[in-house]
């Protein structure tokens, strides 16, 4: 695979996080990472594609889009690869840097691929297609970044992430992008991983990101979409509103 491959998240690896999880070779306690530990990009396209999420996603969707990039900041995923030293003060991460050592996609390419992974669930785009909110969202982002002259490689793997960012399983394999984007809604969603991040932290990237009741806001995007889309990819996970509902981890900051 090239290496413009490999920054836009093309690597692939096990569909399975509990397997990502096993795979550190030494696992270790978080750090205590705050906001201003984690640097976020600073580019023209970024600046674009923030603009229109801030247009086009209810706040308490740009909210979590924003807590999703700090919870899961460029996932290193191949632990036995030397995590640049020179890049440590920049690169702090959340869950990433406190247990893995490297990384390839570009943190350009996870917050654009956070900032767009829920376009689907805004009140228009969920009621204007009989598609999966997943797969509508894929679509227009994937045209978006398009217009916006982003690279082929990069528009790709920001779609193909959004239309398997709820696609949980055991079995195959995903890009390394779509990993990292499991783990940070997980956490923000359902509480998942929690033991992945410093309760520093957490109380860092929400106060910083406040929850808004984002708990039941979730809850009722899905309560609508199942009932208007009995086929669509949520049902997917067996009791997924109950899951939500059932955040233990977040219910505290809601």
């Amino acid at each position: 695979m090239s290496t413009i491959e490999e920054q836009y998240g093309w690597t692939a690896v096990p569909h399975s996080l509990d397997a990502i999880i096993a795979s550190r070779p030494s696992p270790t306690k978080p750090l205590p990472l705050r906001v201003e530990d984690i640097a976020l990009p600073d580019t023209p396209l970024v600046h674009e594609v923030q603009a229109y999420a801030r247009e086009h996603l209810p706040k308490e969707t740009y909210a979590h889009s924003m807590r999703v990039y700090y919870f899961g900041t460029s996932f290193p995923l191949f632990p036995d690869r030397p995590f640049p030293p020179d890049l440590l003060p920049t690169l702090a991460r959340a869950i990433t840097l406190s247990h893995f050592h490297s990384f390839h996609h570009t943190p350009e390419t996870l917050l654009l691929v956070c900032l767009l992974h829920d376009l689907g669930t805004t009140p228009y785009n969920l009621t204007s297609t009989h598609l999966s909110f997943e797969f509508h969202g894929a679509f227009l982002s994937l045209n978006l970044l398009k217009s916006l002259s982003s690279p082929i490689p990069q528009a790709e793997s920001v779609a193909e992430t959004i239309i398997r960012h709820q696609d949980l399983g055991e079995t195959g394999m995903l890009t390394e992008l779509t990993a990292a984007i499991h783990f940070g809604t997980l956490l923000d969603n359902a509480g998942k991983f929690a033991e992945l991040v410093d309760r520093v932290t957490i109380e860092s990237v929400v106060e910083a990101w406040p929850r808004g009741g984002w708990t039941g806001c979730f809850a009722h995007v899905l309560r609508e979409e199942m009932g208007r889309k009995p086929w669509c990819n949520s049902t997917r996970i067996e009791g997924f509103v109950g899951l939500v509902e059932g955040n233990g981890v977040m219910a505290e900051f809601d």
